[in-house]
């Protein structure tokens, strides 16, 4: 991992979601001590036990975060997309890493240091806004995964990963942007299990798959074999 200053253009920060309509003097303040990470695939950008001491906002590339239990087996808690951020609930409550972050690819994220950030959130209301609706949406996300993992079954939970991915588009090739094996993680399946789902989907012309990409072959479809899976 390579670490140096954010950004050398003053406007850089700006243009990052977490960072709009944030006063140019805030602005400042946080790129002095920002710094901009470089990581390469399958590289630890933090351990689970260490203290989290700032917050990551990634840039490019994908991060899962991963908690291994003793037995090795990884279950895989989020992936982390460019734009989204992670660490600022542990920061704030001075707690440590409850998972492992790790790139999926090579990355590059900005990492901030908790007294810079905190000292700045007192300084502008967006600034605290964009925290409070980033852990608000984090908050969102995991209270859905858990209600999934709880009432949905396997096929239902693969469906609906495929109808988000695709936009719920017929007959238009997506690429899956992270391997399979942590797209069965992130949906509470083993590998196996995921295989058989997605066999049984493309056995009943529902989807076709290719290497990475798939294709909805039959949204309707798709969508009435969810349903009957509920009852």
């Amino acid at each position: 991992m390579t670490s140096r200053p954010a950004f050398s253009d003053p406007d850089a920060l700006a243009r990052l979601p977490y960072f709009q309509e944030v006063p140019a003097a805030v602005l400042a303040r946080v790129q002095q001590q920002a710094r901009l990470l470089s990581v390469r695939r399958d590289e630890i950008i933090a351990h689970r036990g260490e203290p989290c001491l700032g917050m990551h906002i990634v840039v490019q590339g994908r991060v899962k975060l991963c908690y291994e239990a003793a037995s090795g087996l990884e279950r895989i808690m989020r992936i982390v997309s460019p734009g989204d951020s992670f660490g600022e609930a542990l920061m704030c409550l001075g707690r440590e890493y409850i998972a492992s972050a790790e790139a999926l690819c090579d990355s590059q994220l900005v990492y901030i240091p908790k007294d810079i950030i905190l000292a700045q959130m007192a300084e502008s209301a967006p600034l605290a806004q964009r925290l409070v609706a980033s852990l608000s949406r984090q908050l969102y996300m995991m209270m859905g995964d858990m209600g999934a993992y709880t009432v949905r079954n396997g096929h239902q939970r693969l469906i609906g990963y495929l109808l988000r991915e695709s936009g719920s588009h017929q007959d238009i090739p997506v690429r899956l942007t992270v391997p399979k094996g942590v797209i069965a993680s992130r949906l509470n399946l083993t590998p196996q299990h995921f295989s058989r789902i997605l066999h049984d989907l493309i056995q009943r012309r529902l989807i076709q798959v290719q290497g990475r990409e798939f294709t909805i072959l039959d949204l309707q479809g798709l969508l009435d074999y969810r349903d009957q899976q509920a009852l």
